[in-house]
């Protein structure tokens, strides 16, 4: 077998006399927030952002509750409206605002879930201003 001497963080190929190839492939495992994470030691975007550490929008949160009040409506956990805000403990307005934004077109929905919703766009717009919300996508 041939040795060669192997530089830190960089992936080699060796051949030995038998014909036979080894990979060497540096890997780091790290864990992070209870799951294991596999990275290049010398990768641009390492320790970088990924998707299940970036924070949810307050749009976002929004959308999600308002499609799990909608569940809860239609599965029959709650008779109506009201009941709904009582059991939240908020006002009637904002269960039927969240509720509004079930009804939004997909590519609104797309929008908010990606984070391309114009600055100064919030639940209120989006649950009221109809012309905001149906103005055709650019």
């Amino acid at each position: 077998m041939s040795h060669t001497k192997i530089k830190v963080g960089v992936a080699e190929s060796l051949v030995d006399s038998a014909g036979g190839i080894t990979l060497s492939v540096p890997l780091q495992f790290k864990r992070r927030s209870g799951r294991r994470l596999i990275t290049f030691p010398n990768a641009k975007n390492n320790g970088g952002e990924r998707p299940w550490d970036t924070a949810a929008t307050p749009l976002q949160l929004a959308l999600a509750k308002g499609f799990v009040w909608l569940r809860a409506l239609e599965a029959g956990e709650v008779a109506t409206l009201r009941e709904l805000a009582k059991r939240e403990g908020v006002d009637n307005s904002y269960v039927t605002r969240l509720l509004n934004l079930t009804l939004l077109p997909p590519w609104k929905i797309s929008e908010i879930l990606e984070d391309r919703v114009a600055d100064g766009v919030g639940v209120f717009q989006l649950a009221v201003d109809r012309d905001l919300v149906w103005r055709p996508q650019s």
